[in-house]
């Protein structure tokens, strides 16, 4: 089986990707994540992200195929990343709270001879309306500043959803599993 790195230090990506059972190594990748073009769409930020992670690890892994992926959340054309700071994550959830939103997960597969792959996945999430002191305790309890968004779906922030529509779950949580499934076939992995 060819060679697979993921290039993430993320610990949801890891999880999820670890459901696969392949082997796999894990990098950091080398990319400003506030470094991307304001006048593009929400959409092509997280794909350039994407593809720029895997990129950026090519040169210490030339011989594998490398996966990249971002995350980010388009409110009325308005980008949210990660909050990084309790503050940021109180009020990222705030600006979220009683509305919809749209979740976009990109995924990136670099090929050993350059090519990259791409899908993205796109989820619609309404959140119910939070009171300040709601706000607060969540973000105290889960901490979730490296989250897009500022919640976690996979644990106490499916709490403050009304309702989800998209076609993998999985993309929530940071890896679209289904279409990396469909990229990593496509490449020759074994997937079962």
């Amino acid at each position: 089986m060819p060679k697979l790195v993921l290039a993430s230090t993320s610990k949801y990506r890891r999880a999820l990707l670890d459901r696969l059972g392949l082997p796999y190594s894990a990098l950091a990748p080398k990319v400003d994540e506030e470094d991307v073009a304001p006048e593009l769409s929400p959409d092509a930020v997280a794909l350039q992200l994407a593809r720029d992670k895997a990129g950026s690890i090519a040169s210490a892994a030339p011989d594998a195929f490398i996966i990249g992926s971002d995350q980010l959340v388009d409110l009325d054309g308005a980008r949210l990343g990660k909050p990084g700071t309790l503050e940021r994550a109180e009020e990222q959830l705030r600006r979220l709270a009683g509305r919809s939103h749209r979740l976009i997960t990109a995924v990136a597969l670099r090929h050993p001879d350059g090519r990259i792959e791409t899908a993205v996945d796109v989820h619609t999430l309404q959140l119910r309306p939070l009171s300040d002191a709601e706000v607060r305790r969540y973000v105290q309890r889960e901490r979730p500043l490296d989250c897009a968004g500022s919640y976690k779906i996979e644990s106490l922030g499916i709490s403050l959803v009304e309702k989800i529509v998209g076609e993998d779950f999985t993309a929530i949580v940071g890896l679209p599993l289904i279409a990396l499934c469909r990229l990593l076939r496509d490449a020759g992995f074994e997937v079962p």
